[in-house]
């Protein structure tokens, strides 16, 4: 039985715990190679399917209603280049490298003395786990991936570190459990993989005992009968499966307008103009983001000179906030025209107010 020891931390609150971030998944019951699916899911949804997280994989395998033999594909194709990414889904913004790190790739992170080293993944070492409220300290030896799973199975995930304050409580959390200078795996990981749609997602779900070939002529499948983990396939030849789409709920409009045309564009063609009322609505943001051909682009947040107040279109007033520093203050200058609030496209994608006559992209949703 692992040992575990726990450690509160503050959580961001949500103003909506309802709202859910979730794709459709449609699966198509034709076999094709891989770049025919994706040639198909483009066409008639949005693109081969995406996976963020253990929810999506749930819905995912749901949507597939037939027996399949082989595998259906997603849209994870192999490059000749590896990145980074935590295993949560954690945008990659803060990183605590050791001098002379990372060395290597395809890769895991540990932990050490509060600085992060390369190691090769097939170590074992003890490990963090995130939990709901908290971390946990598991101490028991493990490779990277078998800590991985026993991290989703029993807790949240691997620990992910998202900036300076967080590493900090990190290393006081390791200190406190008497493990100082012992090294622990920490959720970071590093891979030659991408997805076709261009999302940053770094959720995986591989069979531990399936290659992951680190070049570009593999491709992502779901084994449906190994509990919709994965494997790689090559993604041509003689592979033919039947395959998943996914149809997204936001949509970048790549046309230049005004805050109030955006918004009438979005309420005549869509739902509305998006509102980021949670974290997980900011990433699924900072995913679709990087399509726009605007410095920033146009949120459904708007400012009422007569309240002081910055307010969602759908209705909510702003309590999740993700401003750029010196943006978003209640005391916005009305004149001469109103403010209204865009997400930079760039850098850290942060909120940022502009006047409403500017001309931006904008992001509608389906929601």
């Amino acid at each position: 039985m692992a040992q575990t020891q726990y450690f509160p931390l503050l959580l961001i609150a949500l103003c909506s715990i309802s709202e859910c971030v979730q794709r459709q998944y449609h699966f198509i019951n034709e076999e094709k190679e891989w770049a025919e699916a994706q040639r198909y899911c483009r066409e008639k949804y949005t693109d081969l399917a995406t996976v963020d997280n253990m929810n999506d994989m749930i819905q995912l395998n749901k949507s597939v209603n037939v027996n399949v033999n082989d595998g259906v594909w997603i849209g994870l194709q192999g490059t000749n280049d590896s990145n980074w990414h935590w295993s949560s889904g954690d945008p990659v913004f803060f990183v605590n490298w050791a001098s002379g790190q990372p060395a290597g790739s395809n890769n895991c992170t540990v932990m050490t003395n509060g600085k992060w080293f390369v190691g090769s993944c097939s170590n074992t070492w003890t490990f963090i786990c995130k939990m709901s409220g908290g971390l946990v300290f598991v101490n028991q030896t493990m490779n990277w991936r078998d800590a991985q799973s026993y991290c989703r199975q029993n807790h949240i995930d691997l620990v992910s570190v998202r900036n300076q304050n967080e590493s900090q409580q990190l290393e006081k959390f390791i200190n406190d459990s008497h493990k100082f200078g012992s090294e622990v795996w920490i959720g970071l990981f590093s891979d030659p993989w991408q997805w076709s749609d261009k999302s940053n997602s770094s959720f995986r779900y591989w069979n531990a005992e399936k290659a992951k070939a680190p070049d570009d002529k593999h491709c992502g499948v779901v084994e449906m009968s190994n509990q919709g983990q994965w494997s790689d396939y090559l993604c041509s030849v003689r592979w033919q499966l039947p395959f998943v789409c996914h149809e997204d709920k936001l949509i970048v409009v790549q046309q230049n307008l005004s805050w109030s045309e955006a918004l009438r564009y979005c309420r005549q063609n869509h739902v509305d103009l998006v509102s980021v009322k949670s974290v997980e609505m900011q990433y699924k943001v900072m995913n679709v983001v990087k399509l726009a051909s605007t410095e920033a682009v146009w949120l459904g947040l708007r400012h009422s000179c007569a309240l002081g107040i910055w307010f969602w279109v759908s209705g909510e007033t702003v309590c999740y906030q993700y401003w750029a520093p010196g943006n978003g203050t209640s005391e916005e200058d009305c004149e001469p025209t109103v403010r209204s609030g865009a997400v930079q496209s760039g850098g850290n994608q942060t909120w940022i107010s502009r006047p409403e006559t500017d001309q931006l992209n904008f992001i509608c949703t389906n929601y």
